[in-house]
């Protein structure tokens, strides 16, 4: 059945019965429907990019960095999307990916406006999810939402779906699912800083991986790349979700589970440490956990390839000794201001501007 056949019942079923008969479809069906006919209408799931796109998006982030180097560069981008607006409305805490997206908004010329505590909004009288969304596509041409509900995002994509002002979503972190903006700028920082780019290469994922949604969308977008093999490192109680392991298994993409933190260090191209996601505790149930054996210090440097890099989404506890820093493999700051241009750049393709950006010299 094509998505756009599926029986949601359009008008005659709405809310949420017609979401949940939505968000029950196959995602490939999910990534059809809410493409509109456009290429990246929504960004929502890191299952949404193929090899091809991923390369166009690393090669316009490339290109973007490159232009906005000079005034005149920086002032032409800023020009190309003035007359538009996006929200960010971010319900979770956020520091990093906050400041991204508002940024790179500015780069492209954006203006913005937040929401960043519900209980300012009038879902506090009442109000219904369908109602706010719309209300928030009424004043702007694009929403970014951080949510600690896994499915917020993919809603709100499918409220404004059959609306007069089916405004783009982008999921900038959704619960303990996905966070496919984060991949994005992890590939780029990979592709960009490994030796020969991401085919054939060992990734090292380490911590709390059934709960990092961080982890979860970077080792679905490596199903893209040939030969990538995958370390998952955690304690017992972190083991990475079975469905992300499914989609390994179906992709082909050849992965170990293992406890061994320092043993898996040499093998890896790049190590990807992760803090433990207590915000997602139940009954601190985190703290029963010894993660002291997951710790990358200075000690363990010894063991790291001369060429590899080492990667942190942001913020770090203590699962990362601050000595690190220092050595030429830590790569984490440079990962963390690629995500600036990383979400310009997919912000400029989903406003159909890719073409005219790279036919500007940088």
């Amino acid at each position: 059945m094509n998505a756009s056949q599926t029986t949601m019942g359009g008008p005659a079923k709405s809310g949420l019965a017609a979401f949940e008969t939505f968000h029950a479809l196959p995602i490939a069906d999910k990534i059809a429907f809410l493409s509109r006919g456009r290429e990246l209408a929504h960004c929502l799931f890191a299952e949404q990019f193929d090899k091809p796109l991923l390369e166009r998006l690393i090669r316009l982030s490339d290109h973007l960095r490159a232009l906005t180097k000079t005034k005149e560069g920086d002032d032409y981008v800023a020009s190309l999307l003035s007359n538009k607006r996006a929200m960010l409305y971010f319900s979770q805490p956020s520091t990093r990916t906050f400041l991204s997206f508002q940024n790179a908004c500015h780069i492209l010329g954006m203006k913005t406006c937040e929401i960043r505590d519900p209980r300012t909004s009038s879902q506090m009288k009442g109000e219904t999810f369908e109602d706010s969304i719309r209300t928030f596509a009424s004043y702007v041409d694009l929403i970014i939402i951080r949510h600690v509900e896994n499915n917020f995002a993919e809603h709100a994509a499918r409220v404004l779906h059959d609306t007069h002002r089916p405004v783009p979503i982008i999921n900038a972190g959704a619960g303990t699912f996905q966070h496919p903006t984060q991949a994005l700028l992890d590939v780029y920082t990979m592709n960009r800083y490994l030796d020969g780019g991401i085919d054939g290469k060992t990734l090292m994922l380490v911590g709390d991986l059934k709960r990092g949604r961080t982890v979860r969308s970077l080792a679905l977008m490596m199903r893209l790349y040939r030969g990538v093999r995958l370390l998952l490192v955690s304690p017992p109680q972190f083991r990475m979700q079975p469905d992300v392991l499914a989609a390994l298994e179906k992709g082909g993409v050849r992965y170990e589970e293992t406890s061994d933190f320092a043993g898996a260090l040499s093998e890896a191209d790049t190590v990807y440490m992760t803090r433990v996601q207590d915000e997602h505790d139940v009954a601190g149930e985190s703290s029963a956990v010894n993660i002291a054996s997951f710790v990358l210090r200075p000690e363990h440097l010894a063991r790291v390839k001369p060429k590899a890099i080492i990667l942190h989404p942001l913020p770090r506890r203590d699962e990362i000794d601050p000595r690190v820093d220092a050595d030429p493999r830590a790569a984490y700051w440079r990962q963390e201001r690629n995500g600036l241009w990383t979400r310009a750049a997919l912000m400029a393709m989903m406003f159909g501007l890719e073409k005219t950006l790279l036919e500007r010299r940088a």
